[in-house]
């Protein structure tokens, strides 16, 4: 394949784009409102808007629109790091290969399964699982037995992990057959720039230095028959606003070739990480005001695709921008192999990068919940189909909503009776009460009345 990310014109968009009018921005708000994307010029507009007022009238349009389309949603998962073994250099990245003072660690497969079970004992029904990109120490076979190890733990309370997503390194068409056919969800590869000329700083040698090979996994993932896929940058190596714009470009591509964009854009800024030197000290550092902007912007770029916020974020900083597009987040994380049985402060000298929010699971459950989301473990979509095309053929007329906010609503109150503290339990329960009360038509008032009901007597795993 061609490379499909083009500087000049997207450097060019932005010089033709500055200082854009009020009413122009207000024009292409208001497009975005119809909820049907937008072009790269429009999002470059809104990405130039400086007005605070206007900034407003972004995050405001924002918010309805994730609203509309995800309602108040918050789908909650945890990384599971298995290797920090890697052949790339990457001077952002705590898992580089010069990185001499990292505890190398490759889990075994024991191993694996004692850390599944402490996430599964906490209430984590969806991981994603990644590592380092090497060859012999996490090739892909060894990774294959490690989703098939993780599928296999079943513990008290009915603990499972129903959907395993994965972030692996860019594979041929038959590795990412091999992948479909281990049950993955979602395959996850960040683009981490899309600056030709950064991206060769930030990885001067190694596989990954391949910028194209990179670029074009996806395509090679579809083909490989994972319908779910996602992108992503990493904010903090150049000018954000060229990032967005390499983001949509890619999402655009992706749906010209493939018949469906991206399901995921995930959306991490630089954090420090040991011996990293761009992570600690970032390029193109990113505001907390221009981070939120560009959320917004991502989220009426492309209305329909779901977006991720982890753990790199502090708590307030989550908790500012769950509202302006996000749709998933990771909670109670640990980014260093073994983090989740060992829980040692030493777990940093093996770990790919500092975490911004260290709260336990039931923290930021109780915390979400008590400021009106729905914090959901659903996996419904995949074990029923409803994914790629399918998916955004029920999203785009509003469809989704009706199996989404159920399933969110049964497998929170699954939560609720097998793992919450009585404080969260009892906030939650008062959530549900009022979701329930809220929902209409009666019909479907009295299913989510009779599941929950059924949950409460100890059945598990409903969805519809």
């Amino acid at each position: 394949m061609k490379d499909f990310i083009d500087d000049e014109l997207i450097e060019q968009l932005l010089e033709a784009t500055r200082r854009p009018t009020a009413a122009r921005v207000r024009e292409v708000i208001g497009k975005a409102r119809e909820l049907k994307g937008l072009s790269p010029q429009e999002t470059a507009i809104l990405l130039q808007a400086e007005d605070r007022d206007l900034v407003s009238e972004i995050l405001q349009a924002a918010r309805e629109i994730k609203r509309m389309i995800y309602g108040n949603r918050l789908v909650l998962f945890a990384p599971l790091y298995i290797a920090n073994y890697c052949a790339n250099n990457c001077l952002y990245c705590g898992f580089r290969r010069g990185n001499k003072e990292l505890n190398r660690v490759a889990l075994t497969m024991g191993q694996i399964r004692g850390e599944v079970e402490v996430l599964a004992r906490e209430g984590h029904k969806r991981l994603l699982m990644l590592c380092g990109e090497h060859p012999d120490r996490s090739g892909l076979d060894y990774f294959l037995e490690a989703i098939e190890t993780a599928y296999g733990v079943k513990t008290e309370k009915g603990g499972e992990i129903r959907r395993i997503n994965v972030e692996i390194a860019p594979q041929e068409v038959e590795g990412y057959r091999r992948l479909k056919k281990a049950g993955i969800g979602t395959y996850v590869l960040f683009q981490e720039t899309y600056h030709h000329e950064t991206y060769r700083k930030m990885h001067r040698d190694g596989p990954k230095a391949d910028y194209l090979w990179r670029l074009t996994a996806m395509h090679r993932a579809q083909e490989g028959g994972i319908n779910d896929v996602g992108i992503g940058a990493l904010f903090g190596l150049y000018d954000y606003k060229f990032e967005v714009l390499g983001l949509l470009m890619h999402a655009r591509q992706l749906e010209r070739d493939c018949g469906v964009g991206p399901h995921t854009i995930s959306i991490p800024r630089l954090e420090p990480a040991l011996n990293a030197p761009a992570a600690m000290t970032p390029p193109c550092p990113v505001s907390d005001e221009d981070f939120q902007q560009l959320v917004a912007v991502i989220r009426l770029a492309v209305p329909y695709t779901g977006m991720i916020l982890s753990t790199r974020e502090t708590p307030a900083m989550r908790r500012e921008i769950f509202d302006h597009g996000v749709s998933q987040i990771s909670a109670g994380s640990r980014t260093n192999p073994g983090g989740y049985r060992e829980g040692t402060s030493d777990g940093f000298r093996a770990a790919q990068f500092n975490l911004g929010d260290t709260r336990t699971l039931d923290e930021v459950i109780h915390d979400i919940s008590t400021h009106g989301h729905i914090p959901s473990f659903c996996t419904a979509c995949y074990r029923l189909g409803r994914t790629g095309q399918d998916f955004m053929d029920l999203a785009k007329p509003g469809l989704i909503q009706r199996f989404c906010r159920s399933n969110a609503i049964f497998t929170f109150m699954e939560y609720l009776e097998d793992y919450a503290a009585e404080e969260t339990k009892t906030a939650g329960k008062k959530l549900i009460a009022r979701l329930v009360a809220e929902t209409d038509p009666a019909g479907v008032r009295e299913t989510l009345t009779g599941r929950l009901a059924r949950i409460e007597h100890g059945e598990r795993d409903l969805y519809i």
